[in-house]
């Protein structure tokens, strides 16, 4: 796979930062894609902001000029807004729906000429938000719901030429914070997740051995929404 390519967005912290470096590892050429500045790395970072949609075009841009293909989009940028229902700004709403899910549609359809031509792949990371919530996040359980309806609808639209799927992590530890024993505890496996768990996954959907899937869903959540939960 050396001389294949990847674009990752949301690449400077978190899962992305996770997928940037699994990619590399496994011998993609990688462009990571961010507005927040990244710590030194495998990939060729770009600051960008991927709900704009000439921002994605000079990106994609960039890449044709100087890596000269595309194998794979990862569309990992997100964002959260919390806050009560009627103090949710319009203006909040947008953004939220802007940078979860107007970026993956904007990134397929700018991306699509270049993954046409090597039969790629994309990868869309969504949440198991998508189908359960706490309170207060109306706009990001309504992006990543989207986002899950959007990944089979371009699945259909762009193959049989470049599959697409999605990852819908639950709880991944991504800041170093401290758990505790009863945090692992509530997971079907015994644990919380790691970026780690979320990469190798992706990585799989990236390759070759993959080749017969496109429209999925992966939830990746240690077995949290097949657990019935009850109070006491």
């Amino acid at each position: 796979m050396t001389d294949r390519v990847a674009l990752v967005t949301g690449a400077a912290r978190g899962i992305g930062r996770g997928i940037v470096e699994r990619l590399a590892r496994d011998g993609f050429r990688v462009v990571g894609a961010d507005l927040a500045e990244a710590p030194p790395g495998p990939a060729r970072m770009v600051r960008a902001d991927v709900g704009d949609p000439d921002a994605v075009a000079a990106l994609v841009a960039g890449i044709e000029a100087t890596e000269g293909r595309l194998d794979v989009l990862v569309s990992n940028a997100g964002m959260m807004k919390r806050a009560p229902l009627d103090d949710l700004a319009p203006g909040d709403w947008d953004r939220v729906i802007r940078t979860n899910l107007t970026a993956s549609f904007l990134l397929a359809r700018a991306a699509a000429p270049l993954l046409r031509r090597q039969g790629g792949a994309i990868v869309t990371i969504a949440s198991t938000r998508a189908r359960q919530s706490e309170p207060e996040t109306e706009a990001y359980a309504a992006s990543k719901g989207g986002l899950v309806a959007l990944t089979h609808a371009l699945a259909i639209s762009l193959g049989p030429a470049i599959r697409v799927n999605c990852v819908s992590p639950g709880w991944i530890a991504t800041k170093g914070e401290a758990l505790r024993p009863e945090d692992h505890a509530q997971h079907p496996v015994g644990r919380v997740g790691t970026v780690e768990d979320v990469a190798g996954l992706v990585a799989w959907l990236a390759g070759p051995d993959s080749g017969f899937v496109t429209g999925a869903e992966f939830v990746v959540d240690g077995g949290m929404t097949r657990k019935m939960i009850y109070a006491e």
